[in-house]
């Protein structure tokens, strides 16, 4: 007898689309599932500007297959030299609803992000009066730190003195990765949420390089040791409202993955849903995918739940496409090492 589970439709509090032929090719695939998606602004050149983030959006929206539903919600990409008034107005406007911290050199396409905090400092004072969120991309870029430890290592130099020097800042740690990053978040109050991504769920730093080197499970920040990936499962599974769904699904064409220095990034927007069912299934926390997936975010970012729903049945294992043909190139799905189940309807 198929099982079946029937959630609102889930929005993902972080997510790369890219631009051009890479954008049409995998928009699809998120929009398909999810109502709405926080869109990160990391392209080149980055969307720094209002004017910048309604252009990327008008381009989103092109790109939307006909028949399909799907908001953008478009985020500015933080810069020592960002304009505390242009990021009010597109605020005001309803246009932008977060803004992304990105330490200079730390992942793809960060060359222009912040290294000097204190020349953020009207942005961010800025951003608290208004109630904005700034979403936080926690790592440190100091040589002398282990790449393990740059997490952990950021909430203590960084994140955690930001905070305190500007209260009322609403912040969201993204993609969250270690037990400290899960600890300082529960430390928080209301203005403080951390987002978690389907693959940090499920593979640990083993699963990149025991038995050669997996291109496809490199992301920064990189899995870290089992003991966190598990703390991470208990998080997200806990049902608590400062835990939602950001997948950080980052699509590279695989000639970028795969070579010498591949780029970091796992694609997962094509069956998120169908792991997340597993991952919360095992972990017997079935009756709290909805909060986690469709629920907690909205509220943490204001906004009413999807009035949509979709059905998730269980069943015989679920084919997904290993890869997706984009014009840029071939994009591999993430795969998750295990048979997926759990089949997302409408």
């Amino acid at each position: 007898m198929s099982q079946t589970l029937t959630l609102r439709r889930p929005d993902d509090m972080h997510l790369h689309l890219r631009d051009g032929a890479m954008l049409e090719a995998v928009l699809p695939e998120s929009a398909r599932h999810f109502g709405r998606a926080i869109v990160m602004p990391n392209l080149v050149p980055p969307v720094v500007t209002g004017a910048e983030a309604a252009a990327y959006r008008a381009r989103i929206l092109a790109a939307l297959p006909e028949g399909m539903a799907f908001e953008p919600l478009m985020t500015l990409y933080l810069t020592e030299a960002t304009d505390p008034k242009d990021v009010a107005a597109a605020a005001a406007s309803g246009l932008v609803r977060a803004v992304k911290l990105y330490p200079a050199g730390a992942t793809t396409n960060s060359q222009s992000g912040v290294r000097d905090f204190d020349k953020v400092r009207g942005v961010l004072e800025t951003m608290a009066e208004i109630g904005l969120p700034l979403c936080v991309h926690g790592e440190v870029t100091d040589p002398a730190v282990d790449i393990f430890d740059r997490e952990a290592v950021f909430i203590d130099r960084v994140l955690d003195p930001v905070r305190r020097a500007t209260p009322g800042l609403r912040v969201v740690m993204e993609h969250i990765t270690t037990a400290e990053g899960v600890a300082y978040a529960r430390s928080g109050g209301a203005d403080l949420g951390a987002t978690i991504t389907t693959h940090h769920l499920v593979i640990n730093r083993n699963h990149i390089l025991v038995g050669g080197i997996k291109p496809h499970y490199y992301c920064l920040p990189v899995a870290k040791r089992e003991i966190h990936r598990l703390a991470l499962r208990e998080a997200a599974t806990s049902g608590e409202a400062r835990f939602f769904l950001g997948t950080d699904s980052a699509p590279h064409a695989d000639p970028l993955k795969e070579n010498a220095c591949g780029c970091a990034g796992c694609f997962t927007a094509t069956n998120t849903l169908s792991i997340l069912a597993h991952v919360f299934e095992e972990d017997g926390a079935l009756d709290r995918l909805e909060a986690f997936t469709s629920l907690n975010g909205a509220a943490f970012y204001g906004l009413d739940p999807n009035p949509g729903r979709i059905t998730l049945t269980k069943g015989a294992a679920v084919a997904y496409p290993a890869k997706i043909d984009t014009g840029a190139g071939p994009v591999t799905v993430f795969d998750p090492g295990v048979p997926l189940h759990w089949n997302v309807g409408g």
